[in-house]
């Protein structure tokens, strides 16, 4: 007779750490197994390059390959004429003729051996979509390594190139030079972008700063998917009482990378000076009530409608506190109803 096994908490918690430790092993099998065929698709695309193939064979080079390939691999289906084409595109972009060569002239093989790695930590999928943009060697180097950074889907990784993201980032006006080490400084530049594109808003034409403030803060997510990686949300209009008098800054998040405090004011009109000194004070009311003994002091970021970069520029000489100031970009207005409904004189004609 079978005996009846009682389900305790114990054996659940162990079911539940195994069913982690199988998926684990399935991911880092799923990795070996596109870091490996990533470099096989590479070596392949460098052969295609170097022996010249399609002079030297003809131009059904492709179709001969791809029908000798799969006489012999008839399971295996990417050696298609497409993906063969991908093969040597992915040389031809990445590994051939673009790199940064040596003094001597030849390319520097560390810098050819970071590329290829990086290429290998992200689907196969997204280096086609990639390479389906034709974008110059910087900007596809950027976001292979963007997208092996944060994990981005094929989706988010389209949407981030449609929204320029390598224009904008690290393109905000900042005093982080004269306001932060050096180290600290390029990591901050980095982390602000300009423009910031909120078209995932929907807002009537007249809109305010309050009604943006709102709308941001119900779509956080995609704010934060904007902002990029490292944001967290901390608040929107953050009480700071000091000395019996009430402020409230627009929204305040917190950098994981930088560990830093950002205060981020918004103004739905052109830059103007005494923007800054608002935000300063921002600034340090959260270095003096907020931060903690492991933060470091507090960065403020204005996202304004439109600025002149020299006031700007001027605007944050020898200011102590790291000031950065970005521009949005939001063109999905919808129009205001009074311009949509006939006026009264207008009506009237019409009965006329």
């Amino acid at each position: 007779m079978k005996k009846v096994i009682t389900i305790d908490n114990e054996y659940k918690q162990w079911v539940a750490d195994l069913k982690r430790r199988v998926k684990g092993a399935q991911v880092k099998a799923a990795l070996r197994v596109n870091n490996e065929m990533i470099r096989l698709y590479w070596s392949i695309g460098a052969d295609i390059v170097q022996k010249r193939a399609e002079n030297r064979w003809g131009d059904r080079f492709f179709e001969i390959l791809n029908k000798d390939l799969q006489s012999e691999f008839p399971d295996v289906k990417g050696f298609s004429v497409r993906n063969l084409q991908y093969m040597k595109q992915m040389y031809s972009v990445f590994g051939d003729g673009n790199i940064i060569q040596s003094s001597d002239g030849s390319i520097a093989p560390q810098l050819v051996a970071q590329i290829l790695d990086n290429l290998c930590h992200i689907p196969w999928g997204h280096i086609r979509t990639i390479l389906d943009k034709r974008l110059p060697f910087d900007k596809s180097v950027f976001y292979v390594c963007k997208t092996m950074e944060n994990g981005w889907s094929r989706g988010m990784l389209l949407n981030m190139i449609d929204t320029k993201l390598f224009e904008s980032q690290g393109k905000a006006i900042t005093n982080f030079t004269q306001t932060l080490p050096p180290v600290q400084s390029d990591c901050a530049k980095e982390v602000l972008k300009d423009p910031y594109n909120l078209d995932f808003l929907t807002l009537r034409e007249d809109y305010q700063e309050r009604d943006l403030q709102r709308a941001l803060e119900n779509n956080i997510s995609r704010f934060l998917l904007e902002l990029g990686k490292g944001f967290s949300f901390v608040g929107r209009q953050v009480n700071f009482t000091v000395a019996g008098d009430e402020y409230y800054c627009d929204l305040l998040f917190y950098h994981i990378r930088l560990k830093r405090y950002i205060v981020v004011e918004l103004k739905t009109v052109k830059f103007e000076p005494e923007f800054v000194s608002k935000l300063n004070f921002y600034c340090n009311a959260v270095n003096h009530q907020l931060k903690g003994e492991d933060d470091l002091d507090t960065i403020g970021l204005l996202i304004c409608k439109e600025k002149n970069d020299i006031v700007v520029q001027w605007t944050l000489e020898n200011l102590p506190i790291p000031i950065g100031v970005s521009k949005y970009e939001l063109t999905n207005l919808i129009p205001v109803a009074k311009d949509l409904i006939p006026s009264d004189e207008e009506i009237e004609q019409q009965v006329k």
